[in-house]
């Protein structure tokens, strides 16, 4: 099984940092034998700051694009490794393989492991989008609070995987707002964003008290498996009737004259 992984944190630092080697390690320690994972970012000048909306409308476009890429090397599957799931639905129309999303992915994982959660947050721009994608899955009322993190800038993030003291301070910070969601009554948390869930995970944090630790990094490698595997059982996974139907026909025809014949492809 080959896994397609998009991340925008490997952009914004390097492919060759510490984020990505231990987002690698992370991902492929997941993985199942048998599976390998390719971790991706954007080009050059990407991904900057794509908790601002035209920003990430613009980088979307290579994320479709590498989307299409994936399924015309062969991936299996293509996983959005971003908490905002950039490009989630109009990849689900057009490519023929499963396509996950690391905020999608958490919160059902969330679900199946309690019966309600919360969301720890570094930046309060990142708020109002994970509460649409939130609504998107229909299970915001199983959501009790949205507790922020107090992390002055995303450079500390960076340095926790190098200094330890750092590492521990964003642990603590992540624990305390932990213990404010459950305080809401929060049965299960979430933390928002890869390069958050990276830390935690390097530092084996898996639980906060009682409270399970819904590490997406882990549960969207493991959503995946399970979609590849339920395609190769039953034929199917995702639905391509009515939300996402590609076009067909003369209708398909025209679109392919405008935009490649590189686009919907297997529809007819």
């Amino acid at each position: 099984m080959k896994l397609f992984y998009q991340s925008m944190g490997v952009a914004r630092r390097s492919g060759s940092g510490v984020y990505a080697q231990n987002l690698t390690k992370i991902l492929q320690g997941a993985a199942a034998p048998g599976t390998s994972i390719s971790v991706r970012g954007l080009g050059p000048g990407k991904a900057i700051a794509d908790q601002y909306r035209f920003l990430e409308l613009l980088d979307t476009q290579e994320v479709l694009q590498n989307g299409l890429s994936a399924e015309r090397d062969g991936y299996d599957a293509f996983l959005l490794g971003n908490i905002f799931d950039p490009g989630l639905h109009a990849l689900r129309e057009v490519l023929n393989i499963p396509v996950l999303g690391l905020c999608e992915s958490s919160i059902h994982l969330a679900c199946l492991m309690g019966a309600s959660f919360s969301i720890v947050n570094v930046n309060p721009k990142f708020t109002r989008r994970i509460v649409e994608n939130i609504v998107g899955t229909g299970l915001s009322s199983r959501l009790v609070s949205i507790d922020e993190m107090q992390i002055e800038r995303g450079q500390v993030l960076d340095r926790a995987f190098e200094d330890e003291a750092v590492s521990a301070s964003v642990i603590g910070q992540f624990t305390a707002a932990t213990r404010h969601g459950a305080a809401k009554g929060a049965e299960v948390v979430i933390p928002a964003g890869g390069i958050v869930m990276a830390i935690l995970a390097r530092a084996g944090v898996f639980a906060v008290d009682n409270i399970p630790v819904v590490n997406g990094l882990i549960a969207i490698v493991k959503v995946a498996e399970l979609a590849v595997q339920m395609k190769r059982l039953t034929g199917n996974f995702t639905s391509k009737r009515m939300m996402y139907a590609p076009p067909s026909g003369k209708l398909l025809t025209d679109i392919r004259q405008a935009y490649g014949d590189q686009v919907y492809p297997g529809a007819v």
